[in-house]
């Protein structure tokens, strides 16, 4: 089966004519207004194809209306279920924007020392200001890195590599 990405979940129902609250998965809910296709855990049936006939955000929680389904009985008991994408139906990011499923499990290398590993990315979180990676070294320790361009030289997905650099006081 194709990779697929979690975007989000329903949390309740929206009314009675089939509308969903869902959870976004994302930094930018508005992403979901551009959102076509969405393929919905339904459990021992599967996933299900679904697509969006109307997004519009409530908060900090989207409500979505899906082709076909009317009627508050037709998806009422796919509460708590995931929503997802497949990889080529992410959304577009710009330029030194990057999922963070795409970045968890990058090798990290220092300026310092290019050729030797440092660590792995294990998390990333989302602080407001910046992001901050979480680096699993060798020797079993973690490390926080702010996500800022003085500490993130280059990124490199498909080769699953992160070069950094290391701010004085970081790993005293």
């Amino acid at each position: 089966m194709e990779e697929l990405f979690q975007v989000g979940s329903i949390t309740q129902t929206h009314g009675i004519k089939g509308e969903v609250k869902v959870f976004p998965l994302t930094d930018d809910i508005s992403r979901f207004k551009n959102m076509k296709n969405l393929l919905l855990d339904g459990g021992k049936d599967g996933y299900i194809n679904l697509d969006v006939e109307n997004a519009r955000p409530q908060k900090n929680l989207v409500i979505l209306k899906f082709k076909g389904i009317d009627n508050i009985n037709d998806i009422e008991k796919y509460k708590g279920k995931g929503l997802y994408v497949t990889k080529d139906n992410r959304v577009e990011l710009k330029d030194d924007e990057y999922f963070i499923a795409d970045l968890i499990g990058c090798d990290v290398f220092t300026d310092e020392n290019p050729d030797v590993k440092f660590g792995t990315i294990s998390d990333v979180m989302e602080t407001g200001a910046n992001d901050v990676y979480e680096i699993s070294l060798e020797n079993g320790e973690n490390v926080l890195i702010p996500a800022i361009k003085d500490c993130i030289l280059k990124v490199d997905i498909e080769g699953r590599r992160v070069d950094v650099h290391l701010l004085k006081g970081l790993m005293d």
